[in-house]
């Protein structure tokens, strides 16, 4: 390796030119033992294979080719690459003269399919653009009329996706990364060329299934289907599908690559370009042939996967799938195993319960729902009998019948079958009666609810939550009849009413909510929610429905509303919920006088005004509506009135901070107190103020009148109006202020709705009569004259209140000091209290004092033949009240027998002094308590 650094070395230093000469090495035996190049002047090559003069020249160039392939037997070094591409290339240009050069160039071939070598760790980055050139040329050799060197391009390119390590170890050389050809050819834009050669190859099968091959592996990355799709290789490659090939590669392979187009790259781009009568009808042949031939388990994997690239494309609305006769096919195949058909193409068919057979009665299934959004298929849907097919699904099971599916696969083709119903049956309306429809479904749920023994197997996406239970055959079914109703077709709904659905809705909602079941909650909502829009549907503008609806539909209602909010926001679809009892309401309930006024009495109003409280701005604009309506009734002014949330808040107060609350995000302009700022335009809004006013026609609504219906604003108006703005409870000064503009909402509204007219005016040109304008003028100046008045109303108010504010201070300053005085006073009279206790002058003096005013205090002249008591206690040094000591003196001692005679608590005769003391002590203390509840005479100040 050192002897060929050194020659390679003093090659280049004899080189004037400043890029270097690359050189390769022949190989000795005993070199190539030890992986060792000796050099090779690739550029002499080149230039042997540019002359055309000399007479022995093939044979010569013949000779250094050889030579160049025997050289490279482990591998391309990425610094020569450029060069042997091109003597590949010179190569290739002389075979159609020189028919000897196609096993040089074939030679040649074989090489790339060999690791790439690089010498420095940079040389992928290096050569990066000569290494992708160079793939790219094997793309534009296809082109040469040879079928050896055709597929051996082919197999080289497809030896990129299966790197295999050199044979050799090479000194001084690594093997290039195992995906660096990939990326090169990715660069290099090799597979929209091999997309072109497949032009060359359509009869030559052998070359077109390696072609196909090629595409296949280059169509597992992104950058070469987005290079595919801009060769057209979607509709190439499709209308070809149904070519004869004994081997069946072809179709395999073209699905293949189809399949990865549509995934990974454009798939409107893709469907575009499959949507042509011819591609159609390859996938329409091979369809029918792989539906009445195939038998085996490739076979029909293979048909599905046709069948699921026709559903793809049939999303194309231009897909001419009726011209083509695809569609009317697909429909007989979808329904023959049901409705007994004398077709040729499918006399003597039958589908097994094998897993193909059942995936692809799904995917007939589900092409039925697309097939049907394209009007004119509905004709070849009637004349299919479609909604008869699937109404054999909807019924209860029948114990003991043989069905050629397994219970789990029947109970998801019925469910299924439902689901395509849902989207069928509306468009054909006519068979959907004929066939009893109303009656089967009702039949059906009326199953569902029932007690019977089922066991749900719930695994596919049909029967998601429906596991063990019949939740899921409900909640399709009640899809199929809110899709019926819906139409607002009269006769289907009153075959409905008249069937008894009101009353039966009604009670799979009482009995769903009898059973709570929290696994299966999110399942159990959807069907809730179903029923109250189906009943909706039924009641809307019928009184007759609503009275049947009555009370026990007014129940169901209630129960929903009384929902913990906390549960609004857990994603189970609590709120689709609320919103379908909120148009339950409206639509069931309110005109019905008897059912509003169950409503009222059962507090319905409280849980109306529960739920606006919760200030979601989803729900407002909805209950608002409904509370302008219940209005009309009498007796809901004083359900409102009577209503309280959190903070003795009252309904008015609670709508005025609505109002408050929707102009701060409109961007009304207002002051710190809520004050009108602008009395022109007191209710103009920031995007008010953004648009500018252009001429209308006359049936077009202007911005102003659109504000109507676009906030909530005029809503709250409505209800405050018919409550009566004079006699709202609960209301503060900062609730008077915005109810000032409430109150004049349509005066200024008009006048808004005039300044618009006057600028219309303005801007067509015109000039208005003398009359006309007169009056313009008055109305704009009076409707401004509305706004000054409110401004000003309002300020008084706001003085007012802050009058109102400093004398409630000064109140409450008042209390504070009179607080304080009676603390001073009270530690006044503790400080003399601890005098009178600490000092004996200070105790006598108060003592002086308090007879003074005991002596003052008594009558000065005495009745005569009184008798008078001594109520004070003499020698007693104390300026507070004595206790409870009473001493009797007009009491004769005969008649008492002296003190304590004949007690249970003393002696018969007790001594004055001597004796026992203590015991007389005793004695005298337990007579104190007895006497203490009789006194006779009390304590006088």
């Amino acid at each position: 390796m050192a002897t060929a650094e050194a020659q390679e070395s003093g090659y280049r230093r004899k080189s004037s030119s400043p890029r270097q000469i690359p050189v390769v090495a022949v190989v000795t035996e005993d070199e190539e033992a030890q992986g060792i190049f000796k050099p090779m002047d690739l550029n002499h090559i080149i230039k042997l294979l540019e002359e055309t003069d000399k007479d022995d020249l093939e044979e010569k160039q013949l000779k250094w080719v050889k030579k160049l392939v025997q050289c490279y037997q482990n591998g391309l070094p990425l610094r020569d690459l450029a060069q042997i591409f091109k003597i590949l290339n010179l190569c290739a240009g002389k075979i159609e003269k020189q028919p000897r050069f196609v096993e040089s160039a074939y030679d040649i071939l074989k090489l790339c399919g060999l690791p790439f070598l690089k010498k420095k760790v940079s040389d992928e980055i290096t050569y990066a653009e000569d290494t992708a050139n160079s793939i790219a040329l094997l793309g534009d050799l296809m082109k040469i009329p040879s079928s050896e060197l055709r597929i051996q391009i082919c197999k080289c390119i497809v030896d990129f996706y299966h790197a295999e390590p050199p044979k050799k170890h090479i000194p001084g050389y690594q093997q290039a990364s195992s995906s660096y050809k990939i990326q090169m050819a990715e660069v290099g834009g090799l597979a929209k060329t091999m997309v072109q050669a497949m032009h060359l190859l359509e009869n030559q099968l052998a070359e077109k299934l390696w072609v196909l091959k090629v595409l296949q592996h280059l169509s597992t990355s992104e950058v070469n289907c987005t290079l595919m799709m801009k060769a057209q290789a979607a509709s190439g490659i499709c209308a070809h599908l149904n070519d004869p090939d004994p081997s069946g590669q072809v179709l395999f392979r073209s699905s293949e690559i189809l399949w990865n187009l549509l995934e990974k790259s454009s798939k409107e781009e893709i469907i575009q370009q499959l949507s042509n009568f011819e591609c159609l009808l390859a996938l329409k042949e091979v369809f029918k042939n792989l539906f009445m031939r195939g038998f085996s388990h490739y076979d029909r994997q293979l048909r599905n996967d046709i069948l699921v690239i026709t559903t793809i494309i049939a999303q194309n609305p231009e897909a001419p799938m009726i011209e083509c006769g695809f569609t009317k096919d697909l429909i007989l195949f979808a329904t023959f195993n049901e409705v007994k058909s004398q077709n040729p193409l499918v006399k003597g068919l039958k589908l097994s319960n094998s897993c193909e057979d059942f995936e692809l009665k799904k995917l007939l299934f589900n092409i039925i729902v697309i097939l049907c959004k394209d009007l004119p298929t509905t004709q070849l849907l009637i004349e299919g009998k479609v909604v008869l097919a699937l109404f054999t699904y909807v019924k209860k099971p029948e114990k003991h019948k043989i069905i050629e599916w397994s219970a789990a696969q029947h109970e998801e083709l019925q469910l299924h079958a439902i689901a395509t119903l849902s989207s069928v049956a509306p468009l054909l309306i006519e068979e959907y009666m004929s066939c009893q429809g109303n009656a089967r479904v009702l039949a059906f749920l009326e199953w569902c609810e029932s007690e019977d023994p089922f066991f749900s197997h719930g695994n596919s996406f049909h029967g998601t939550g429906g596991r063990g239970n019949k939740f899921a055959q409900m909640r399709y079914s009640l899809r199929l009849l809110r899709a019926l109703v819906y139409l607002e077709d009269e006769t289907i709904n009153t075959d409905l009413c008249e069937k008894g659905a009101i009353q039966q809705m009604i009670g799979i909602f009482k009995n769903i909510i009898s059973r709570p079941n929290e696994k299966e909650e999110a399942i159990v909502l959807e069907i809730q929610s179903d029923i109250l829009l189906i009943l909706s549907g039924l009641c809307e503008h019928h009184i007759q429905r609503k009275e049947i609806f009555g009370t026990g539909g007014v129940d169901i209602i209630l129960h929903v509303m009384k929902t913990d909010p906390k549960k609004l926001q857990s994603g189970l679809g609590h709120n689709v919920l609320l919103f379908s009892t909120l148009d339950s309401i409206w639509c069931c309930i309110l005109g019905c006088y008897p059912s509003e006024d169950y409503f009222l009495e059962k507090e319905g109003i409280f849980l109306l005004l529960d739920l606006l409280a919760l200030n979601q701005k989803k729900f407002c604009n909805l209950i608002l509506g409904i509370m302008v309506e219940f209005c009309d009734n009498p007796k809901t002014a004083a359900h409102v009135n009577a209503w309280r949330g959190k903070k003795d808040q009252t309904a008015a107060s609670l709508l005025i901070k609505l109002w408050r609350k929707e102009e701060k995000e409109l961007g009304v302009k207002r002051d710190k107190n809520g004050k009108i700022i602008d009395t022109k335009r007191p209710l103009f809004t920031s995007f008010q103020e953004e648009q500018k006013i252009m001429p209308l026609p006359a049936n077009c609504p202007s911005i102003a009148v659109m504000d109507v219906a676009e906030n909530i604003r005029a809503k709250i108006y409505a209800v405050l109006d018919k409550l009566d703005f004079e006699n709202l409870p609960g209301l503060s000064t900062e609730d008077f202020v915005t109810l000032c503009i409430i109150h004049r909402y349509l005066d200024f509204k008009i006048g808004e709705i005039w300044n618009e007219i006057y600028e219309e005016i303005k801007l067509e040109k015109l000039r208005p009569v003398s009359t006309d304008q007169k009056i313009l003028d008055t109305i704009t100046t009076a409707s401004e004259n509305i706004g000054k008045m409110v401004a000003s109303l309002q300020s008084e108010m706001i003085e007012s209140q802050a009058r109102q504010d400093v004398q409630n201070e000064q109140k409450a300053y008042a209390k504070i000091q009179a607080t304080h005085k009676q603390r001073e006073l009270a530690n006044k009279s503790w400080e003399n209290f601890v005098a009178r206790t600490s000092n004996a002058k200070t105790l006598k003096k108060a003592k002086r004092l308090q007879e003074k005013a005991i002596e003052s205090s008594r009558y000065i002249k005495r009745p005569q033949n009184a008798i008078l008591h001594q109520t004070d206690i003499k020698g007693l040094n104390t300026t507070v009240p004595s206790g409870p000591v009473v001493t009797v003196k007009s009491t004769p001692a005969r008649l008492l027998g002296g003190p304590l005679a004949d007690t249970e608590l003393a002696l018969k005769k007790l001594p004055i002094r001597g004796g026992a003391f203590q015991k007389v002590h005793i004695q005298w203390r337990r007579v104190y308590r007895c006497l203490s509840t009789v006194s006779t005479t009390a304590y006088a100040s």
